[in-house]
């Protein structure tokens, strides 16, 4: 276990809940995994870290190091990836929240079973911002070289910031 900086991220799918009461549970699964390997290849091509899914969600990260192209790699996960569900023809689209700050990154589970997670006060914090599609904080934000803010704006109260093309829906 070990306490590093890190852009800790979460891929969430809206109305998951209703894909899952359609009854086709083994049609779903399949798309589930089908979507986990196109999140793995876009997070591990750009050096981050998919650390668990939970269902539809994923939590991803990547080190002080990698913001940047953390940061590019998760506006390609929401693109790539809506593109991926509007053409299985399934409604769900991603949120993606990310925050930056440290984190603590060890082995948790069984005495039989353990694996990589990731845990502490900034991880909670990014599960818990508001989004209607792509957030960041201002920590992200202030990581981030000039090419990289040129993709976002900032969107209040409380200070966030979403891509540039992403509607305030607040």
């Amino acid at each position: 276990m070990k306490v590093v900086n890190a852009l800790v991220a979460c891929s969430d799918l809206t109305g998951y809940i209703r894909l899952a009461k359609s009854g086709a549970e083994e049609q779903t699964f399949r798309l589930l995994n089908d979507f986990a390997e196109l999140t793995g290849d876009i997070i591990e091509g750009a050096g981050g870290q998919v650390i668990k899914f939970m269902g539809d969600a994923a939590l991803i990260l990547f080190t002080e190091e990698k913001v940047n192209e953390g940061i590019t790699a998760l506006l390609r996960l929401q693109r790539e990836g809506d593109e991926f569900l509007a053409a299985k023809s399934v409604s769900c689209r991603q949120h993606i929240r990310a925050h930056y700050g440290p984190v603590v990154i060890g082995e948790l589970g069984t005495r039989t079973d353990k694996r990589i997670d990731v845990l502490g006060a900034n991880v909670n914090a990014m599960f818990l911002l508001k989004t209607s599609g792509f957030t960041i904080t201002p920590e992200v934000f202030r990581k981030l070289n000039a090419h990289s803010r040129t993709y976002f704006k900032k969107h209040t109260p409380p200070i966030t910031y979403i891509p540039t093309g992403q509607p305030h829906r607040d």
